[in-house]
């Protein structure tokens, strides 16, 4: 990123190699349409080619790619409201991602993606800095450092987030719901 932010126009594509798939895959857990989830990732690279010049030398480049792309799900997500429809879907069951082994029973896929519903509803249920935060720690496996850099936010903030976060999950589902270290580690320093 610091050879693109310093001109190379050639660097592009090594700064879209190692960002686009995780960009994508980071959007796609929060939207719902796979059109909308291109333009979301298309339109952050956009974003960050028109910022490269003011990018910081030494400063980690994926928390600031997720927090443009975190930006720009806000924005689309207040202009969905106000048509009345939603980008966001927590009642879409397509969304609900099932890992199971072949040799899984009827009855336990079943209940996997029963579990798999409750917990993609009740995190669907808690306040967005809380899911944010929670969702970085645990699907993106951002440190606590880079998590509160997305946000905006200060550490602290961001374990105190993710704490209330997995605390409400755990109430809602049941400790067998939640495996025991589904918790983002809080004690990190960074």
């Amino acid at each position: 990123m610091e050879r693109y932010a310093a001109g190379d126009d050639g660097a592009f594509e090594d700064v879209y190699d190692h960002l686009a798939g995780r960009l994508a895959g980071y959007v796609g857990r929060r939207v719902r349409d796979r059109a909308l989830v291109d333009d979301v990732v298309q339109e952050t690279f956009l974003h960050m080619h028109r910022a490269r010049g003011s990018f910081i030398r030494g400063a980690e480049v994926l928390p600031w790619a997720f927090a443009i792309a975190r930006r720009l799900i806000i924005d689309n997500d207040r202009v969905a409201r106000r048509h009345k429809t939603t980008a966001l879907d927590a009642d879409d069951d397509s969304a609900v991602p099932v890992a199971m082994t072949s040799a899984a029973t009827a009855e336990e896929l079943m209940q996997a993606k029963q579990t798999a519903g409750r917990l993609h509803a009740e995190l669907a249920r808690l306040s967005h800095a809380q899911r944010d935060a929670f969702e970085l720690l645990k699907n993106e496996g951002l440190s606590l450092a880079q998590a509160a850099a997305v946000l905006g936010t200060t550490v602290t903030a961001v374990k105190l987030r993710a704490h209330r976060a997995y605390l409400a999950l755990r109430q809602a589902l049941g400790d067998s719901a939640l495996p025991a270290d589904a918790e983002p580690n809080t004690e990190e320093d960074s």
